[in-house]
């Protein structure tokens, strides 16, 4: 990757941002991505007990119409983590623009509202990164 390039780097939800109803992040375009690989990362900071959280990665052709499957999806999580995950879109071509979507949800008694307390960046992975990444795959395979 020359000097002069930039990796994208952009927060899709504010860190220690209180989530109470499901939402989505602002948009991110991605079409300068040289590797179109990016670390996706989930942290949550708090939370209360018997709630859930669903995170979706959403792709688009031109920023206004997304795909009807998820590009990634992590599993529901319940407890107070950093939940990273490597996302290569390389396969995705026609994916410009990136964005979240969370689904929170409470059961149980007591205050019916979910409340998580969290943050989630979107990294470019650096081309030398990945391609360390790749070559150490390919040796545990053999």
């Amino acid at each position: 990757m020359p000097e002069s390039a930039v990796l994208i780097d952009s927060v899709l939800i504010p860190a220690e941002s209180v989530l109470t109803a499901k939402g989505d992040s602002p948009v991110v375009e991605i079409s300068s991505a040289a590797t179109r690989a990016f670390l996706l990362e989930l942290k949550i900071s708090n939370v209360t007990e018997q709630e859930c959280m669903e995170l979706s990665l959403l792709g688009s052709a031109d920023g206004t119409a997304w795909g009807p499957q998820p590009l990634a999806t992590f599993p529901q999580r319940f407890y107070p983590a950093e939940y990273p995950s490597l996302v290569d879109l390389s396969a995705e071509p026609v994916v410009n623009f990136l964005k979240v979507h969370w689904e929170v949800t409470r059961w149980g008694r007591g205050d019916q509202v979910p409340r998580f307390v969290c943050g989630a960046t979107l990294r470019e992975v650096p081309a030398e990164l990945l391609k360390e990444f790749r070559q150490d795959a390919e040796f545990r395979k053999a």
